[in-house]
């Protein structure tokens, strides 16, 4: 899939709020700082698109923009940063939950996971929920930069090791790097792929 354009569109503090669109839409979350709005900048090949902190739990809507005027990136709020406070992260659980339910058009959730370390349970929870749910998503390794080869395949065996003891169905796994761009087309070719599911 070719980038021609990406514009952000609006942000929504809850379901009612989100854009009226029938254009079909893929979600990206994962924990705090694991490189959401790095990933949407890296996908859309422009680093000024979505706004990168290096605070966690920066993102507290549901950002959309809009892919060649014909499918949406969504930036969903991170989940597991302890400092955010109970009465906030009940929120945005509910707030998330809300989304990938009441948004048909929703076509895969993609689960970012921070490649440069050991699997950590809060993800390996959250994937488990989307199968029990059966709401369809992919995985993302980020940060592959920030370790070297072989960490980075010994940290995927791990995290394939605990999925197959833990959800239905072996997910798509990814690997992108933000620095180099490798395993971007794959991710764009994947998502085009995707357009008529669900």
């Amino acid at each position: 899939m070719l980038i021609r354009s990406a514009i952000f569109v609006k942000s929504a503090s809850q379901l009612a709020e989100c854009p009226v669109s029938d254009l079909p839409e893929f979600a990206m979350i994962g924990r705090s700082n694991v490189g959401k709005s790095s990933l949407i900048n890296t996908i859309a090949n422009n680093s000024k698109l979505s706004k990168i902190s290096i605070k966690p739990g920066k993102t507290t809507l549901i950002n959309f923009f809009l892919i060649n005027g014909e499918r949406h990136l969504v930036d969903l709020p991170g989940y597991g940063f302890a400092k955010s406070g109970t009465e906030h992260r009940v929120k945005w659980i509910d707030t998330t939950h809300d989304y990938f339910v009441g948004r048909p058009n929703l076509k895969k959730v993609f689960v970012l996971i921070d490649g440069s370390i050991a699997p950590q349970e809060l993800d390996i929870e959250f994937v488990v929920s989307l199968d029990q749910e059966k709401i369809p998503y992919a995985l993302v390794l980020t940060k592959l930069d920030k370790s070297n080869q072989k960490e980075a395949a010994r940290h995927q065996r791990e995290l394939l090791e605990q999925l197959s003891v833990s959800v239905s169905v072996i997910p798509e796994i990814f690997a992108v790097s933000n620095k180099t761009k490798r395993g971007r087309d794959h991710l764009l070719d994947y998502i085009e792929e995707n357009i008529g599911e669900r």
